[in-house]
């Protein structure tokens, strides 16, 4: 079973009245064969959740023997454009830095895919819910960039406070977002360095921290108005962390302290695979679906 049908529109969630014109939505992720063991449970969870979704997989570098042939046997489209103005950026910003750390500004691919709107999300995720009440929702001078989570630490460091356009503004973990080319653009990130870079580096967050300052100082600086997701989807939780306290399942579902839906579980700075963890028994049976469903395609 394909994950989808290629080239497939989806509408957008209809709102009363007239119905919408269809508009192309579709969700992102960047892998390669170094994760190939979160790549497979990623998918399998995907394929049960989204199978309708377009899913389009950005390569992180050419170690992607196994991450094609699993884009294939899932349905997913590999992008086979080299971005070049994202890692001529990357260089810039990080000049020093390992190419390994520099891939991870490929994320902004999600920016230039064929895409009317676009969830972006990191591929160390299982997926328990439908996106598709995702979509729609953005509107220019209210919500232009969603975000689940926010993040305090890990964006910029204290001489933020040296710039009033930081002043009040949501500072997000970048695993994952909804936005449109109309509201956010790869251009958008190259103007803003080459006129900001200084600031940005005086602000960013050290340690191991390369695209979630900039996705952060990019939305910041050009005024983007970002809402986290629980304020516009109704029931939707805003948690995801996988270390996230109060979690039960309801129906096989999880859901946090106050009975909101979760809708993805996301190992963020993880060191090794799920084991134990409340998501991990989940992540364990679409492993094991995956790696079977990967071994014994033909």
């Amino acid at each position: 079973m394909s994950l989808r049908r290629p080239n497939l529109p989806l509408r957008a969630p209809e709102t009363g009245g007239a119905e919408p014109a269809a508009k192309r939505y579709g969700v992102a992720i960047v892998g390669n064969d170094k994760i190939i063991d979160w790549l497979l449970p990623f998918l399998e969870s995907y394929r049960d959740t989204n199978a309708g979704l377009p899913l389009y997989l950005i390569p992180y570098d050419d170690n992607v023997a196994q991450t094609r042939r699993a884009a294939e046997i899932y349905g997913a489209t590999f992008i086979e454009e080299e971005p070049v103005e994202i890692d001529r950026l990357s260089h810039e910003l990080y000049p020093g830095i390992f190419n390994t750390n520099r891939r991870r500004l490929r994320k902004l691919q999600a920016l230039a895919l064929p895409l009317d709107e676009v969830v972006y999300v990191d591929v160390d995720v299982i997926v328990f819910r439908d996106f598709r009440p995702l979509f729609g929702r953005l509107e220019a001078g209210k919500q232009e960039f969603i975000v689940a989570s926010p993040s305090f630490e890990y964006v910029y460091n204290e001489r933020r406070a040296n710039y009033p356009f930081l002043q009040d503004v949501l500072l997000f973990n970048d695993g994952f977002w909804v936005t449109s080319n109309t509201y956010l653009t790869l251009s958008d990130f190259i103007e803003t360095i080459r006129t900001d870079a200084a600031i940005f580096h005086d602000v960013r967050k050290r340690g191991q921290l390369f695209a979630q300052p900039l996705v952060n100082f990019v939305t910041h600086r050009r005024g983007l108005k970002i809402e986290l997701l629980p304020n516009f989807v109704e029931k939707a939780s805003h948690e995801s962390f996988y270390k996230a306290p109060g979690v039960s399942f309801q129906n096989g579902k999880p859901v946090d302290y106050e009975g909101k839906e979760i809708y993805f579980a996301h190992w963020a700075g993880a060191t090794a695979l799920p084991a134990r963890g409340v998501f991990d028994a989940a992540w364990t049976d679409y492993s094991k679906a995956a790696w079977a469903r990967f071994k014994n395609a033909r």
